[in-house]
C-alpha cells in the first residue's frame, strides 16, 4: 500500500466503495494500528466517510423505527430482513455497513395494510416483482460515490411478502424480538437469518456485480458460529430438501475459501461444499477470483455457473436466451412525479436515456465475452474430464 500511486489509490477506492469494503478495510486498518501505511489524504477520505456513514446510519435507523412503530401499532405480522438483524453476528457496527435500503418480511394478510402505512408516510409503489414490493420516498437518480455514504432525504423501503400457504412452517412463526436502539424489533430466528443470508449472498454471486461485503458478512457469522454443533444441525435440517439453498451456501462457501482460505467447519461444508457438483467447482476455481475481485457493473460470466447448477436441481429464474438478449427497456430509474414541470420530465427522461444507453454497451461488450468464454468453458470441461 506504500507504493500505490494516486491513480492507483483513486482505482482501489472506488472499487472499495463499490464492493461495500471501504469502511471494513479502514476499521481493519485501524484495529492493526497501521493507519500509517496510508497516505494522509486516503485516510482523511475514509475517516469522512466513516463519520458521514455514521450520520446516515442514524437516520435510517430512525426511519426503520418510524416504519416499525406503524406495523406494530397495527398488530401487523412482519420481521426485518437483513440490514439491522445481521448485527452483530456478521456487522462489527452498522455504521460500518453500506445499506441502501429498508427490507421487511410481512405476511400475506398484512401486505396492504403496511402498503397503506408506507403511502401515508409519503413513499410510493415504485416496482412489484414476484412477491417482493418496492417503495421509495423522495426518489432521486443515482447517487454519486462522493454522495455514496451521506445522509439523503431519500428512501427505499421493499416489502417481502410471505405466502399464507408455502408448504412449511412459516418463518414468521419461529421469530425473535431484538432490542436494537431501544426499540424492541422482530427479527428471524438464527437459522433463519443465517440461511437467508447465505441465499442472498448466493443469488449476488449468480449475477452480473457481485458486492464482496455479503461474502465477508457471511464469513464472518460462519467463524461466529464455528464450534456451535447445535446450531449446524439445527441448520442442515432447515435446510434439507432444497438444493438451492444446499448448494447455494456450498457455492458461497467455497468461493469464499477460494479467495480468503479455509475457513468453515466440516458440520457445514460436508453437506454443502462436499455435494456441489464438479462444474460448480471448476467454475469457482477458473472464474471465482474475477467474479469476486471484479469491477462494476460486472460480466455475464455467472450464466455458466448457472447452466450447469440447473442440471443439479436449481432452475434460473430467467432463461439464458432471456439474459443475453433482453427484448424490454429496463424499469424507469425515476417515475413520473405529479404536476412535474417540464425541465423535471426532461431530466428524468435525459437520466433514463444514459442508464439504456450504458446497458445497451454492457449487454454487447459482455455477451461477446460470454460466447467466447463459453466456448473456452466446454473445452475447459473436456480437457478436466479426461
Amino acid at each position: 500500500m506504500q507504493h500505490l500511486s494516486k491513480t492507483e489509490w483513486r482505482s482501489l477506492l472506488r472499487w472499495l466503495d463499490i464492493s461495500g469494503l471501504a469502511l471494513y478495510f479502514l476499521d481493519r486498518i485501524v484495529e492493526l494500528k497501521l493507519t500509517d501505511w496510508l497516505p494522509p489524504g486516503v485516510l482523511a477520505r475514509l475517516q469522512q466517510n466513516l463519520a458521514d456513514n455514521t450520520e446516515r446510519t442514524r437516520v435510517m435507523i430512525a426511519e426503520s423505527i418510524a416504519i416499525q412503530r406503524g406495523f406494530q401499532e397495527a398488530r401487523l405480522s412482519y420481521a426485518n430482513l437483513k440490514g439491522l438483524s445481521l448485527w452483530p453476528s456478521s456487522v462489527p457496527g452498522p455504521e460500518l455497513r453500506s445499506q441502501f435500503d429498508l427490507d421487511f418480511l410481512v405476511a400475506d394478510e398484512s401486505a396492504s395494510a403496511a402498503r397503506k402505512i408506507l403511502e401515508q408516510r409519503g413513499y410510493r409503489l415504485y416496482l412489484i416483482s414476484g412477491r417482493s414490493w418496492e417503495f421509495k420516498l423522495n426518489e432521486m437518480p443515482g447517487l454519486s460515490l462522493k454522495d455514496l455514504y451521506k445522509a439523503q432525504p431519500s428512501h427505499t423501503v421493499e416489502l417481502h411478502i410471505e405466502p399464507s400457504t408455502s408448504g412449511r412452517l412459516p418463518l414468521l412463526e419461529r421469530l425473535q424480538t431484538r432490542d436494537l436502539y431501544g426499540y424492541g424489533m422482530p427479527v428471524l430466528s438464527p437459522v433463519d437469518l443465517f440461511l437467508g443470508q447465505g441465499v442472498h449472498a448466493f443469488k449476488h454471486v449468480c449475477s452480473e456485480f457481485s458486492r464482496v461485503a455479503h461474502l465477508l458478512e457471511f464469513r464472518r457469522h460462519v467463524l461466529l458460529r464455528r464450534d456451535d454443533h447445535v446450531f449446524w444441525s439445527d441448520l442442515r435440517k432447515a435446510a434439507g430438501g432444497n438444493p438451492r439453498a444446499c448448494l447455494g451456501l456450498g457455492v458461497v462457501t467455497l468461493l469464499i475459501a477460494h479467495v480468503m482460505g479455509d475457513f468453515a467447519p466440516e458440520a457445514l461444508t460436508g453437506w454443502t461444499v462436499t455435494c456441489l457438483p464438479r462444474p460448480a467447482r471448476l467454475w469457482v476455481e477458473r472464474y471465482g477470483r474475477r467474479a469476486v475481485f471484479g469491477s462494476y457493473p460486472g460480466s455475464k460470466l455467472y450464466l455458466l455457473l448457472q447452466r450447469e447448477l440447473e442440471g443439479a436441481g436449481v432452475p434460473a429464474k430467467r432463461s439464458l436466451r432471456q439474459i443475453l438478449l433482453p427484448v424490454r427497456l429496463p424499469p424507469p430509474v425515476i417515475r413520473a412525479f405529479p404536476n412535474e414541470t417540464l425541465n423535471v420530465r426532461l431530466g428524468r427522461y435525459r437520466t433514463q436515456l444514459y442508464f439504456i444507453l450504458r446497458r445497451l454497451r454492457f449487454h454487447a461488450v459482455e455477451g461477446l465475452r460470454f460466447a467466447w468464454e463459453s466456448r473456452r468453458w466446454r473445452r475447459h470441461m473436456e480437457s478436466s474430464a479426461q
